[in-house]
């Protein structure tokens, strides 16, 4: 299955990577002409690959350069809601990453929204080399529960990190995120005034979602360019 966007050179095509447990997920890239990277982003808890912000994003993104990849994680991939295990989203994730890998990318980036970006980061953590990580309002704590236990093997990422995140995000309160950032020298955040977990501001702002999108993917854009041809830099 190809698409591609009204006024647009990148093309949506679809295949299928079997995960460790046997789940068949679905996987979505939208190819960039020219593109010198690859961001693979996992989509939050409560939403698929399918969900209209993250279609959105990934089709913005690749507009912009990059070859971006989504998928589904098995628990999506069968239907339901409730998330798997935490080690059989890393698997599925590396399942995945292992086969946009064969295809020759070059740079590689990963992250995802919320549980996708913190997946990504326990890969990283535990070893995966990329050439950098992008979180999209990173899950520090569940609501109402404020505390930095989910961000203890960040520390363990060599790779430089971009964290996206809302500054009325109710799942990383702002003093606790940004003094777990100061003890991160590789990590950069970017900060949307205003914005809530699924990077909703209030009408008050005056900004639309569109200008929020626009602001995201200049983010993300310009981190990944920031890390040059060989991934170097911050």
């Amino acid at each position: 299955m190809t698409f591609a966007p009204s006024g647009s050179a990148i093309g949506m095509t679809m295949r299928e990577v079997v995960a460790p447990d046997g789940t068949s997920l679905p996987v979505r890239v939208a190819r960039a002409p020219g593109a010198t990277a690859t961001l693979v982003l996992a989509h939050g808890a409560g939403t698929s690959m399918d969900h209209p912000s993250l279609v959105r994003l990934q089709q913005a993104l690749a507009a912009s350069g990059t070859t971006v990849v989504t998928f589904d994680f098995p628990y999506r991939a069968r239907g339901r809601g409730m998330p798997d295990r935490l080690a059989v989203l890393i698997a599925a994730y590396a399942a995945v990453l292992a086969v946009i890998r064969a295809d020759g990318p070059g740079r590689l980036f990963v992250g995802g929204r919320s549980m996708g970006g913190r997946v990504a980061s326990h890969l990283a953590a535990s070893g995966a080399t990329v050439d950098g990580l992008v979180f999209l309002g990173f899950p520090l704590h569940p609501p109402g529960t404020p505390g930095t236990t989910r961000a203890a093997h960040l520390a363990a990422i060599e790779a430089p990190s971009l964290f996206v995140q809302g500054t009325r995000d109710m799942f990383a309160r702002w003093d606790l995120l940004t003094l777990m950032l100061d003890g991160l020298p590789a990590a950069t955040l970017h900060a949307i005034a205003d914005a809530d977990h699924s990077f909703h501001v209030p009408k008050r702002t005056g900004r639309t979602d569109a200008e929020i999108l626009d602001e995201i993917v200049r983010a993300i854009t310009s981190f990944i360019a920031g890390r040059g041809a060989s991934g170097a830099g911050r």
